[in-house]
């Protein structure tokens, strides 16, 4: 019997009932029949995995590798009917896929992390020049132009938690607002989040956030907190505090009516950092440390841009982008997953780097050539100790 490729193993994590019911969902096959949405995201995973940047290259090396085709589920590609396919396919498919992957990430997570940490943040793609200009320029911020990436990061597991993509104009806070709260949970996010009533949200449902206060927040002190020894110099202030201001304006109401932590940190020639906590009880010097964390997410945006490619893009339109965008984020939850179900310590980096160097390489072959060296070595080795004993 026939083994299957390395890029075939690779898929085979897909979690294709969730991916067929995306299909259905949003009727993805409608006018794409010669070249369904099974195919199309086989294209897409294989242009991210093999580095290739355009249509044509994507169509050539794929093709090249036809006899893979039946057992991956897939046939021969052109480049004009990818290019059509990303222009028409709804690339809400290809992001349900996405979560639906995450999804499958989450129990394993909960089970060895009894402490969820999760980073929000967001990152811009930017999008400019002919093609690109004539959607993405409209909601363009100051310099910004093309699409905002939206992520809940879960640290300790380095798994990307829930995703949004929006236009560069949505605000951050904006796209955070639909996501579900983890009780017992911790929440790290900038100023971009500030929002008493969303801070008031996360407190209501059990969990505890770090952020930080502006300059202009209005507060009463309720108590001044002993500062340990050891944090001497560099935390400088911990307080218990309660907001004062309850209408800040535009008609809103300001819900938040429990104290906060207060905390004040030495910055090296700069001014100091503010942090806000409703997490009354831990240690100045934790929450501090918390927040230092969420530069964490930042380095799973810079890994995304620098290893897979969400920079140069095979086509113009903002649909082929999210498609290439979610596809991208895949391929990364696709080597996660690997990762998780496999012993070792190779970094998703190395995986990466193998999966292209192996991709239509037979499943077992390698292994079968690595046993066969390691026998021949224990051999010459064995031959050379009797050689050494009859001489002795």
């Amino acid at each position: 019997m026939q083994s299957i490729s390395r890029f075939h193993q690779f898929l085979k994590l897909l979690p294709r009932g969730a991916f067929d019911k995306a299909v259905e969902r949003y009727n993805a096959d409608r006018y794409c029949k010669s070249f369904d949405s099974w195919g199309h995201l086989v294209a897409m995973v294989y242009a991210q995995v093999s580095k290739s940047s355009s249509l044509r290259d994507i169509a050539t090396g794929f093709n090249a590798q036809s006899n893979h085709h039946y057992h991956l589920g897939a046939g021969r590609l052109t480049h004009s009917t990818l290019g059509d396919a990303n222009k028409r396919r709804d690339w809400r498919v290809f992001g349900d896929t996405a979560r639906a992957l995450m999804n499958m990430l989450k129990p394993k997570v909960r089970r060895e992390y009894s402490d969820l940490l999760f980073l929000i943040d967001s990152t811009t793609v930017s999008l400019k020049g002919r093609g690109f200009d004539e959607w993405a320029a409209p909601t363009k911020v100051r310099s910004t132009q093309g699409l905002k990436l939206h992520m809940v990061y879960e640290h300790g597991s380095a798994t990307p938690w829930w995703q949004s993509m929006t236009a560069t104009n949505v605000n951050d806070l904006t796209a955070a607002l639909p996501v579900p709260i983890e009780r017992d949970a911790t929440y790290v996010f900038d100023k971009g989040y500030y929002d008493f009533n969303w801070w008031h949200d996360i407190d209501a449902e059990g969990a505890r956030f770090v952020t930080r206060f502006k300059m202009n927040v209005k507060l009463e002190v309720v108590a001044e907190r002993e500062i340990v020894e050891a944090d001497e110099g560099v935390i400088l202030k911990d307080q218990v505090v309660r907001l004062t201001n309850r209408r800040p304006g535009g008609g809103r109401y300001n819900r938040y009516v429990e104290p906060l932590r207060r905390i004040e940190v030495h910055r090296p020639g700069d001014t100091p950092l503010v942090f806000a906590s409703n997490d009354l009880n831990a240690p100045a010097a934790e929450i501090a440390a918390l927040y230092k964390e969420r530069w964490a997410v930042e380095l799973f945006f810079k890994w995304i841009k620098q290893n897979l490619n969400i920079k140069k893009f095979c086509a113009r339109t903002e649909n082929a982008v999210r498609i290439q965008v979610m596809t991208a984020l895949i391929t990364y939850l696709l080597l996660v997953l690997e990762q998780a179900g496999k012993q070792g310590e190779s970094s998703l980096r190395t995986r990466l780097n193998e999966l292209t160097a192996t991709l239509f390489e037979r499943v077992g072959r390698r292994e079968k050539t690595t046993e066969s060296r390691r026998r021949r070595t224990e051999l010459r080795a064995f031959k050379a100790g009797q050689m050494d004993l009859a001489f002795a």
